[in-house]
């Protein structure tokens, strides 16, 4: 859904996204085509659950690996072309995250997790796969938590990124890469 928040005229900034005030409804504010707004609702419950419960393993996973990586929630991404995501989780180079950007580039990006919402299908499936593609990020990771609950891992390769394993609700997976994590897809979103 793309709307524009009243006094706005003409296309969007990444600087103008930036500006925008803290409205408290924790709607996700990103530019997926460069120049036109995308608001997203605040994510629901289960969503949020999922989340939190897989940054805590990633980070368990970067500290085990001693990697020199953060592990962040809803920070903004720059995308080549004047475009900003909001991804849900990413795991991001510790000495960029000691800065404190307001945005991460995408050479400092190793990670990213979208966890697909009812009102983010589109976004989570076709489009942000292909602008972490863009801006040079080595693993993508979709986490599909309502249905059957299933995990989507890719890795980037020659500009596109490739499905290396879908772990599956109900079974205990291994994913190798960038950091050993095992997980169970269902047991995140789980009350």
């Amino acid at each position: 859904m793309s709307i524009a928040p009243a006094g706005h005229v003409g296309p969007w900034t990444i600087e103008d996204v930036e500006r925008l005030p803290d409205n408290g409804d924790h709607s996700r504010y990103e530019l997926l085509t460069s120049g036109v707004l995308t608001v997203t609702p605040a994510p629901g419950t289960v969503h949020q659950r999922a989340s939190r419960r897989l940054a805590n393993l990633l980070e368990a996973a970067v500290a085990a690996a001693k990697a020199p990586y953060e592990v962040l929630e809803t920070v903004n991404v720059e995308i080549p072309g004047g475009r900003l995501t909001e991804p849900d989780i990413v795991v991001v180079d510790r000495t960029v995250s000691a800065t404190a950007p307001s945005r991460y580039q995408g050479a400092a990006v190793l990670l990213v997790v979208e966890i697909v919402s009812p009102n983010t299908h589109p976004q989570d499936r076709i489009i942000k796969p292909e602008l972490y593609a863009e801006a040079g990020i080595d693993f993508y990771w979709r986490l599909e938590p309502e249905g059957r609950p299933h995990l989507v891992v890719s890795k980037l390769s020659n500009g596109k990124f490739g499905r290396a394993l879908t772990a599956f609700g109900g079974v205990v997976s291994t994913i190798d890469e960038p950091f050993p994590i095992r997980l169970d897809p269902a047991a995140l979103a789980r009350q």
